[in-house]
């Protein structure tokens, strides 16, 4: 889904988040989610390992427990591919450049380089600055080039529906390192997410596994 956000509010929130000196950014608390917690859900035994990093703010709607419940079910999604979440912990900020809230290049990057997060990585934000508009948004190499901090990052805003779907097909793009959609009928990549959009074709999951360990992203499993 995409919002048209007029310029002039842009500008507008763009100088009052800057209008105030920010107090320091502090990592406030933190929600693992161990191997235990991440049942693995794959009809047949999984081939590669994911881990992922959260990122959030305390300030913010985003509840820890709506993130990990669809970090959960997102994962179950993967596992059609034989992809295993074997980790995944969010990290919950306070404080620093209000700006750091929103998905908007020139924070963003910098807010990257402060967290320092593993990738896949992904931030849960209250909106874009990004004209137009998208409720969520997942980079790869091919639209991060001139901002190489944002590889391999998901920005999910609070406008997002169906999260758990939504979070599957923005860690899709990034596993497969593409940003194109389906046409299928019910396929988990056509550019509208829906609870009923949720599988993954063959060709898909052999380009998600083979990308994503290309890029450092998955692990393979070993060989028992």
């Amino acid at each position: 889904m995409v919002r048209i956000v007029p310029l002039a509010c842009l500008a507008v929130a763009a100088l009052a988040a800057h209008a105030q000196p920010a107090a320091p950014l502090r990592l406030a608390d933190t929600w693992p989610l161990p191997e235990h917690e991440l049942p693995y859900a794959g009809a047949a035994p999984a081939t590669h390992r994911l881990q992922l990093d959260l990122v959030a703010f305390v300030d913010t709607t985003w509840k820890p427990e709506a993130i990990v419940t669809a970090v959960r079910a997102a994962g179950a999604l993967l596992a059609q591919c034989g992809i295993r979440l074997e980790r995944a912990e969010l990290y919950r900020f306070e404080g620093g450049d209000p700006g750091y809230r929103y998905l908007w290049t020139p924070v963003s990057r910098e807010l990257v380089r402060r967290v320092r997060p593993a990738k896949p990585a992904l931030f849960f934000v209250r909106d874009s600055r990004h004209v137009p508009t998208f409720d969520a948004e997942a980079f790869g190499t091919g639209n991060s080039a001139t901002r190489p901090e944002l590889a391999f990052t998901v920005w999910v805003t609070a406008y997002i529906r169906d999260l758990p779907v939504a979070l599957a097909h923005e860690l899709a793009h990034v596993l497969m390192d593409s940003g194109a959609h389906s046409v299928e009928p019910g396929n988990l990549m056509r550019d509208r997410t829906a609870p009923e959009n949720a599988t993954l074709a063959p060709a898909q999951c052999a380009r998600m596994v083979e990308a994503g360990e290309r890029n450092g992203l998955l692990q393979r499993e070993p060989a028992r």
